[in-house]
């Protein structure tokens, strides 16, 4: 089914949407990609399959994939205290007495609260930091050290620290850059092309607010890879999707096993709705895992029906200014899933 195929300039028109590109997925394969509007406003350049968005939050989504990839190889140990593995700086615990794990940090349950206006989008002023001087507040990013704020695993903190954390593992205990950690264990072997934390000099979208008009500096980055830095496209995002689905049922590109796959979309300590970088939906049609992008000038949402092998990314080039579910992304879904 194409969703929203007969109606979408109707509903770009009245959301305000300058771009929208899709990738849907039945079966456990991509089986259509849709693009509509313009990459600029007030430009001829069109929007098509290898159009590349900011995907925000949904970067999370890949790095747990990743982390999950890492512990298949035993490199990283998902129940592990993190402390063990970072050299280059350490969580502070001050007087907390459980230990931070991968599993809390990558479910939101780690203890880690971001300080209030942190993670903003690069500044050419202040350049990009590096992870260690973020995570001690040294940066105008995030002005104070981070540090734990409750028991690890007692309660749940959405958190860009967070996965600012599991980057500086995964660099700390390779020696390699988080980007190329990414690109050699999930990009190339899953032959997303179009997938980079710096945006291309080509068919790259520009950030748009909800009036259309274009966003300051066009290209707003978030200097923090596994947290939020990914571009990519639908289509790119749909084949971790699969990964994941095939994963399920013991084909994994990735050696990914089956029961790590599984453990991604369970629920994590006493909170329902987490999973392993994915929030999680149990309803009449069986599990539902999402993740949700929203940047400055960009929206999207990846969600999916593991069990059911079907699955839907919707990439926006516009800050609708409200929750995907109330805006076109919403109306795409309900489309394509009724």
């Amino acid at each position: 089914m194409k969703p929203l195929a007969n109606n979408i300039q109707k509903h770009m028109e009245e959301y305000r949407v300058t771009g929208l590109s899709t990738a849907t997925i039945d079966g456990s394969s991509i089986r259509s990609t849709e693009c509509f509007g313009l990459l600029e406003a007030g430009t001829d350049k069109r929007v098509d399959s290898d159009s590349v968005f900011s995907a925000c939050s949904i970067s999370k989504f890949l790095t747990s994939v990743l982390v999950l990839t890492l512990t298949e190889q035993g490199i990283l140990d998902i129940d592990e205290d993190v402390n063990n593995k970072l050299s280059s700086w350490k969580v502070p615990l001050h007087g907390y007495y459980g230990r931070v794990t991968l599993r809390h940090l990558l479910s939101h349950q780690s203890g880690i609260v971001d300080p209030e206006g942190s993670f903003n989008e690069l500044n050419s002023k202040f350049g990009t930091p590096t992870m260690v001087d973020l995570l001690q507040g040294k940066t105008a990013y995030c002005k104070v050290p981070i540090e734990l704020k409750y028991e690890p695993g007692s309660d749940f903190h959405y958190s860009d620290a967070g996965f600012c954390i599991i980057q500086l593992l995964i660099e700390d205990v390779t020696g390699n850059p988080f980007s190329e950690v990414m690109s050699e264990h999930l990009f190339q072997p899953l032959h997303m092309v179009n997938s980079t934390f710096d945006p291309p000099s080509q068919n790259v979208s520009c950030g748009h607010t909800n009036e259309g008009k274009v966003v300051n500096d066009k290209h707003p980055i978030y200097p923090y890879p596994a947290a939020s830095g990914l571009w990519t496209t639908p289509t790119d995002l749909a084949l971790v999707v699969v990964e994941l689905m095939h994963a399920l049922k013991g084909k994994s590109k990735l050696k990914l096993s089956a029961s790590k796959a599984a453990e991604m979309i369970h629920p994590q300590g006493d909170k329902a709705w987490t999973g392993l970088g994915v929030f999680l939906d149990q309803n009449d049609k069986g599990i539902e895992i999402s993740s949700l992008g929203w940047g400055v000038g960009f929206q999207c949402m990846m969600v999916a029906y593991p069990q059911l092998e079907r699955g839907l990314v919707i990439m926006t080039n516009t800050d609708l200014g409200v929750h995907q579910l109330k805006g076109i992304i919403g109306d795409v879904y309900k489309s394509f899933f009724k």
